[in-house]
């Protein structure tokens, strides 16, 4: 891809879909069509399909009623805080890793549901959650990886920020049926020190590159507050010696931060949470910012999903300007 962006020139962006879908995970469904899934928002797994990338819409019943891919919890799950979910198709069934409240511990924990469709609905009888660091304030943001060779893995944020510890990311293989963890977990040494980190690192997502492993992970405070010009939300990435580890960041400054330039170019608040998939022959990265006034003033308490050409060139990551750009 050469038409991406150096780093600093930060791209053009414009949202795809101008609704609340926070932490879109976006993934091909066959035939054609695209589908993307989204923290809860009144639904437990609210989703959007596509033909092109571009044109959005949630997926709705016969009666126009939003559809929830995940209807019924499981039943260490506390209604209400279910986050961050990603779907990997695994043989025939599609398995979606997501995170939620535990009802006895009040931590967030990864979970894992499982449909024969990826629409769902999807659904986890378990009993206890699939991953939780209890006493590094819980586990979040679960990622599912292939590597080339075929073996799975998982990768998710220990939420110690939560807590008042320092956040760490984590992985480990996982079950060639993607349901259980294969051995133990490990920390893939990345930290959270950079001074645009604020302490917090967090929603990873491993890929495999032409040189190697690399890691793309979002860092800073999350939200938009009232007082802030932009949100300091932000992403970057890591090389990585293999699919765990160890990580090193491969620079103090992020890929893809927020940016106010209003008229033409508009303006990206707290870019993140991103996701990579393949569509067309082509390679793509969405993530999420928050809605801005054309001022690049604190909208509407929404957070937007974006979608742009992504790359690999001089061995680094290049994110083009979006698909629906002004």
């Amino acid at each position: 891809m050469s038409t991406a962006a150096s780093a600093q020139q930060q791209p053009i962006m414009e949202p795809v879909f101008r609704e609340n879908f926070p932490d879109a995970f976006v993934m091909a469904e066959g035939n054609g069509s695209f589908i993307a899934y989204a923290t809860n928002d009144g639904e437990n797994l609210p989703m959007a399909v596509s033909r092109d990338l571009i044109s959005w819409s949630y997926v709705r019943d016969a009666s126009g009623k939003k559809v929830d891919g995940m209807p019924t919890l499981a039943p260490w799950v506390k209604p209400g805080f279910t986050w961050a979910p990603e779907v990997m198709k695994v043989g025939a069934e599609y398995l979606l890793y997501y995170t939620a409240n535990h009802r006895a511990q009040d931590k967030q924990c990864v979970g894992v549901a499982t449909s024969d469709s990826p629409r769902g609905p999807f659904v986890d009888r378990s009993a206890e959650p699939m991953v939780c660091q209890f006493d590094l304030g819980g586990s979040i943001d679960a990622s599912p990886f292939r590597d080339k060779d075929g073996k799975l893995y998982l990768y998710w944020k220990a939420d110690g920020n939560r807590i008042g510890k320092r956040s760490r990311l984590w992985g480990a293989e996982l079950t060639p049926d993607g349901r259980k963890l294969a051995g133990a977990a490990k920390d893939i040494g990345l930290t959270d020190e950079d001074t645009w980190e604020q302490k917090v690192i967090e929603a990873p997502t491993m890929l495999r590159v032409p040189d190697g492993y690399a890691m793309l992970y979002s860092g800073g405070y999350y939200g938009w507050n009232d007082n802030q010009r932009l949100s300091p939300y932000a992403m970057n990435w890591a090389r990585c010696s293999g699919p765990l580890g160890p990580c090193k960041d491969a620079g103090p400054a992020p890929i893809l931060n927020s940016y106010a330039r209003p008229g033409k170019e508009g303006c990206l608040s707290g870019p993140g949470h991103q996701s990579v998939f393949r569509a067309n022959g082509g390679t793509f990265i969405s993530f999420h910012g928050w809605a801005a006034t054309s001022g690049c003033r604190k909208a509407d308490n929404k957070r937007f999903l974006y979608i742009a050409p992504f790359g690999w060139e001089k061995n680094a990551p290049a994110i083009a300007p979006s698909l629906r750009a002004r």
